[in-house]
């Protein structure tokens, strides 16, 4: 399946906060559908699968990746040592994307891979247009010495203004620099999610 080209608000009323998927809030509460509100004050009959798919689809649009993309970062998250939910987390918030977003640089995950995509990005150097390029520690992160990556990289911290630096990430504002200084822990994810649930869904694969 490709990466989702329709209504966001949709998808937000239907599975809750996603911050990197998009920055549009929404006032209506009840999942969208023709019954409307009176559906949502109906007792859930999801089924066990039905709330496992729903955690899988928070991920997938969250971070932006086609299904066939999330299935081969859980079976590496099954190759590495430790619980196969918190290393796929991790997996997905070392993707450069995500962390060009949770510098600041875009005010979504979207916006950032338009932004790598376009080499706006050094890494440790070298140009890397490279959405899942996988960061690693110490990895150093700046905007190319080009007016309009610098253009950008400003609009886009001035436009943001929640504090989306993960504890495992360092920023300066004004030279325009980050770094990776260590590991990724479960409390850096903001993600509202049950990994296991997602794990449990590709149990069977």
């Amino acid at each position: 399946m490709s990466r989702y080209r329709g209504p966001k608000l949709r998808i937000i009323r239907r599975l809750g906060d996603l911050p990197g998927f998009t920055s549009k809030i929404t006032k209506r509460t009840n999942p969208p559908g023709q019954h409307g509100p009176a559906k949502a004050n109906k007792k859930s009959n999801t089924s066990e699968y039905g709330i496992r798919l729903q955690e899988k689809q928070k991920l997938r649009f969250n971070y932006g990746v086609s299904e066939k993309q999330l299935y081969s970062y859980v079976k590496e998250a099954r190759r590495l040592k430790g619980a196969t939910g918190v290393n796929l987390l991790k997996l997905l918030e070392m993707r450069l994307d995500n962390v060009i977003y949770r510098l600041g640089v875009t005010p979504t995950i979207t916006s950032a891979r338009q932004f790598v995509t376009h080499g706006h990005i050094l890494i440790n150097g070298k140009k890397v247009n490279i959405p899942s390029f996988q960061c690693k520690v110490s990895d150093i992160i700046s905007i190319r010495n080009k007016s309009q990556s610098i253009k950008l990289a400003k609009q886009g911290l001035e436009l943001n203004t929640s504090n989306l630096l993960g504890s495992y990430l360092d920023f300066d504002n004004v030279k325009l620099i980050g770094k990776v200084k260590s590991l990724v822990s479960r409390e850096d994810v903001m993600l509202n999610i049950n990994e296991l649930f997602i794990v449990e869904f590709y149990s069977r694969k």
